[in-house]
């Protein structure tokens, strides 16, 4: 599934941006006063190859959910537990995220691909009923070091919550109970990291069939921004430091700790940028992985996926690496607080839409950007050319 995802992204339509530049040339506006707006609305046009693309709607958030064995090293002073527990609050629509998809009108996804603790799934899921869906046993959080059997990814319709239906849903894919700790051995196996990768394929390609028109990038995973920092270092060659940020907020302390345990992991495996599954296997995180096969999924469907923060972008460079034309389906939805996530997406050549200091992940930022990335292309759509509206040029 990978290498097959990974052939079908092509690069951006270039007749297609050329009809898009030359219409934006004649709308009642001033060329180039909607700034970033008209290149972006004119590389979604290459990404759908069509004048005027389709607008990016219904727009479907996706979190994927996971744990980290490197938490043992102290890297943040939140307890593991609580990945499964913001599960919860994800399902029964409390959380930051939750508030602004309603704003947004957007569906939520959680996939649990990699959590340790057990996940609040609901009393309406029958955990028979889900094994017999998925063609197996759910998978088991005492799962071995072997190679693992691809994850089932079940109909969401079976856990979504019973008050309401069309609410955010549980898809139950967990590959293993949370990474190993990468400053001892290799996170992932590579065909656990593969697994985790495919499994954000599926789930992009369920969810493009279901009709989505965008598909924005979600996470979850106490612990997450320290394999983010080393993949992002992997990736592009900076320093641990500079890769590396608090996080949560962590103190000095905590924060030397981490950029210790990164430099750490990286000089340990020396992760080879050329080959992205090892480098997600060896210092990743499996909603890294998932993340990364999400925005391949997105891309090879030609369908455009909005970035959140430090997370994302992190697995964003590993989705370029499998496929350097997988860029241009990708939107960056705002700029992190993490420095890592700058330093991703200036190697990857993407501009953030917003700058709101953000870092709580989730696909909150990318929720508040989704609005930016709509009005983009309306304006296609809608605003009329001095021709037509009988407007006089310069």
């Amino acid at each position: 599934m990978l290498e097959s995802t990974v052939a079908a992204i092509r690069p951006l339509d270039e007749s297609a941006m050329a009809a898009a530049h030359e219409l934006q040339g004649r709308l009642t506006k001033p060329a180039g006063s909607l700034g970033a707006l008209e290149p972006l609305s004119v590389r979604l046009t290459g990404l759908a190859g069509t004048c005027p693309p389709p607008l990016p709607d219904p727009a479907a958030v996706v979190i994927f959910a996971g744990d980290h064995g490197v938490h043992a090293q102290g890297v943040t002073p939140w307890p593991q537990e609580v990945t499964a527990q913001m599960i919860g609050n994800f399902l029964a629509g409390g959380a930051v995220v939750n508030a602004f998809a309603r704003q947004a009108g957007a569906s939520v996804t959680v996939v649990d691909v990699g959590v340790a603790t057990p996940v609040p799934i609901g009393p309406s899921a029958d955990p028979a009923a889900l094994a017999a869906a998925s063609d197996g046993p759910l998978a088991d959080p005492a799962a071995s070091d072997g190679p693992p059997t691809a994850p089932a990814v079940l109909s969401a319709s079976l856990v979504a919550t019973p008050a309401d239906p069309a609410g955010p849903r549980l898809v139950a894919a967990n590959v293993r109970a949370g990474t190993r700790d990468m400053t001892v051995t290799a996170a992932l196996t590579r065909d656990e990291a593969r697994a985790a990768v495919e499994t954000g394929i599926r789930i992009a390609g369920e969810l493009v069939d279901a009709g989505a028109g965008i598909l924005l990038t979600g996470d979850m995973g106490i612990g997450n921004t320290t394999p983010a920092a080393a993949l992002v270092a992997a990736f592009t060659g900076v320093d641990a430091a500079a890769a590396t940020g608090r996080g949560t907020g962590v103190d000095d302390e905590t924060y030397a700790r981490k950029v210790g345990v990164v430099r750490a992991a990286l000089e340990r495996h020396t992760p080879d940028p050329a080959d992205p599954l090892g480098v997600l296997a060896t210092v990743g995180g499996l909603e890294h992985a998932a993340l990364a096969g999400l925005i391949l999924g997105a891309a090879a469907r030609r369908v455009p996926v909005l970035l959140d923060g430090v997370i994302a972008v992190s697995a964003a460079l590993a989705a370029a690496a499998f496929a350097p034309d997988a860029v241009g389906a990708m939107v960056a939805g705002h700029r992190s607080a993490e420095p890592g996530a700058t330093v991703a997406l200036r190697h990857l050549g993407l501009e953030p839409l917003v700058d709101l200091g953000l870092r709580l992940g989730e696909g909150t930022g990318a929720l508040l950007a989704l609005p930016v990335v709509t009005g983009a292309v309306r304006v296609l759509h809608e605003v009329a050319t001095f021709d037509s509206a009988g407007v006089a040029e310069k």
